[in-house]
């Protein structure tokens, strides 16, 4: 980890792919005490009797650093043995299981069946990766996202792995969100009086963050914290960083744009980051209410990362 010059404790809200890259940059500058990140669970599925957390998996590989950095998921120096053997005997081959992949999902799935919630696994998992930083699932409770098609509803695995994103989204649900409570330790982070900045990650608002914060209670926690509440947008110009959230906003008649982006978190952000490509939104967002800052938010490399960190960080010292 860098010298670290920050007095901060950061709460930072993650999906997967993109919420990751963030998150390893926070990582290698603040410790383990100074950073918890709460990922996104409605993505997960039960995959032949596994239990899979897509989300939570790419965030324990990518701080544990095994990740596979030219797929940006899954683990690195990954063989698909099992997958082969798999589709000789028909069966679904859709969604891509590696073979040193398919221990995390075992595992998981054996802890989940001893009684463990998977809170617990996840804790047991990381400490088995050398992972120091804490890795929160949003909840124990069983929330799914449910995409709405011109064809039908589909699981969002199936929407997003198996037919690509290609079908025409009407509209997204979480089935179970009603009933969630959020992990014991993400509300306790929550309304921690020293937490210093609330991030939320360049991930897909509808499928990677609204699960986390449309959780009962989760948004009044949030706006009543004295923690600003910092957003990096997952667009830039018009076009998502990474995955279909580009392609779900048009779909819903919502303008693609970084400016949209910070309308529909709406009141909950103290604080917006956007790319150079989109400063010319700046002021306009400005006259919002909103602070704004204006920094390259594309994560190439580990030093993009460590970078992005440091200047929202920064950033969140303006707004004490």
């Amino acid at each position: 980890m860098l010298s670290n010059p920050y007095k901060h404790k950061v709460l930072n809200f993650s999906g997967g792919v993109g919420g990751s890259k963030l998150a390893l940059g926070l990582s290698k500058v603040l410790s383990p005490s100074q950073l918890s990140v709460v990922v996104n669970t409605a993505d997960d599925f039960e995959h032949f009797g596994l239990h899979i957390s897509p989300d939570l998996d790419t965030l324990m590989y990518t701080l544990g650093e095994l990740n596979n950095k030219e797929l940006g998921w899954g683990l690195n120096c990954e063989t698909w043995n099992m997958l082969d053997s798999l589709g000789q005997l028909g069966g679904e081959t859709w969604f891509q299981l590696g073979d040193r992949d398919m221990a995390t999902h075992l595992l998981r799935t054996q802890y989940l069946r001893e009684g463990l919630m998977l809170s617990e696994a996840t804790t047991r998992l990381c400490k088995s990766l050398g992972i120091t930083h804490e890795i929160l699932p949003m909840t124990d409770y069983r929330v799914r996202t449910k995409v709405q098609t011109k064809t039908g509803i589909l699981d969002f695995q199936e929407y997003f792995v198996r037919h690509k994103c290609k079908p025409e989204i009407t509209g997204i649900h979480l089935d179970g969100i009603e009933h969630a409570v959020p992990q014991e330790h993400f509300a306790k982070r929550l309304m921690d009086p020293d937490l210093s900045a609330l991030i939320i990650a360049p991930s897909n608002p509808f499928v990677s963050v609204d699960p986390i914060i449309k959780m009962p209670g989760i948004r009044s926690l949030m706006m009543d914290s004295n923690a600003p509440v910092i957003a990096v947008s997952p667009i830039i110009g018009e076009d998502a960083i990474k995955g279909p959230a580009a392609k779900m906003m048009r779909e819903l008649n919502i303008a693609v744009s970084c400016g949209a982006v910070a309308h529909y978190y709406g009141e909950l952000l103290d604080g917006f980051v956007i790319d150079e490509q989109d400063a010319q939104s700046a002021k306009q967002l400005q006259n919002s209410g909103l602070k704004v800052l204006v920094v390259p938010t594309l994560m190439h490399t580990i030093d993009d990362r460590i970078r992005l960190a440091e200047e929202i960080l920064n950033f969140s010292l303006t707004m004490k």
